[in-house]
């Protein structure tokens, strides 16, 4: 019996592809995507640092609570000094919860992209309808608070339905975030036409490796700089992206702050021409600017 199949893109092998440069000739394209969350008290999905107890759960709402309120500035202090862009992964009821938070990337030109309206819900348990109504929403909210709509979408917890690439193409979005398939940009089939998938981590990513798999800042900066190694290394070969996915509520703290900026000086201290330091968009502008017949 043969597998269900996406049907979005085709196979590829990345030796096979045609070669291609990052903007001045790089070979590494390296962004921070930096998840901007807030969560319904009492009710809704949220990363948990302990067991809590019954709703309302006090000890992990306040946790999460605590990035949008101390640790996200710890970190913008860090991007700040090292001159680091991000790409702001905003949910629509941040400009309600804690709209100083947007404020501040905004200022510092970072890239604004949509990231549904809370992380208390899941677009992927929804019907097409309300999917579209979620998409909408969080569009029209950013294009409001922003005066431009977000070309990129990452869903809340990467969950998608099997329509969210058709929907966000309809919705006028060029790039999406939930795919970790390739460490190139991939194309991806809709009904409309296409959708440019942009690569995001699910290994260099503070939740995975943190809440689900219990390492801590320590071993995650390790995996930071030896991917980085690697993958400078290999872009000689074949241009790749390296995304480097945050959480204000994690990496905010003291003890784990200490370790991300080991893990960024790093980079920034062996960054040459070879080394792109950028954003998702821009990585999608530039791409969309090549031979568009690749995989």
């Amino acid at each position: 019996m043969p597998l269900s199949q996406h049907h979005r893109y085709p196979f590829s092998a990345l030796p096979d592809r045609p070669p291609f440069d990052w903007p001045g000739g790089a070979r590494l394209a390296v962004y921070i995507g930096m998840n901007l969350e807030c969560f319904a008290f009492g009710e809704g999905l949220g990363a948990t640092l302990a067991p809590g107890g019954p709703q309302p759960d006090v000890l992990n709402y306040a946790w999460r609570d605590y990035g949008n309120r101390s640790g996200v500035w710890r970190m913008l202090s860090l991007f700040d000094e090292l001159a680091f862009p991000t790409t702001a992964l905003v949910n629509a009821e941040m400009y309600t919860h804690a709209p100083r938070v947007i404020d501040a990337f905004r200022q510092r030109g970072d890239e604004i992209a949509a990231h549904g309206r809370s992380n208390a819900e899941r677009q992927g348990d929804l019907a097409e309808t309300e999917e579209t109504r979620l998409i909408a929403e969080t569009t029209e909210a950013i294009d409001k608070a922003e005066g431009r709509r977000p070309k990129g979408w990452l869903g809340p917890w990467i969950s998608e339905s099997r329509v969210t690439p058709d929907l966000l193409d309809e919705a006028g979005y060029e790039y999406v975030l939930d795919w970790c398939h390739d460490d190139q940009p991939v194309w991806m089939a809709t009904r409309s036409g296409r959708i440019l998938a942009v690569p995001y981590p699910q290994e260099l990513n503070d939740i995975p490796q943190i809440v689900a798999r219990n390492r801590e800042a320590a071993e995650f900066a390790d995996m930071i700089i030896d991917a980085f190694d690697i993958m400078l290394a290999e872009s000689v070969d074949h241009p790749l992206v390296m995304g480097i996915a945050l959480h204000a509520y994690i990496m905010g703290h003291p003890h784990r702050l200490k370790h991300l900026a080991r893990a960024l000086r790093a980079i920034k201290a062996a960054a040459d021409d070879r080394v792109w330091i950028t954003t998702a968009g821009a990585i999608n502008d530039h791409y969309r600017t090549i031979a568009t017949d690749r995989s």
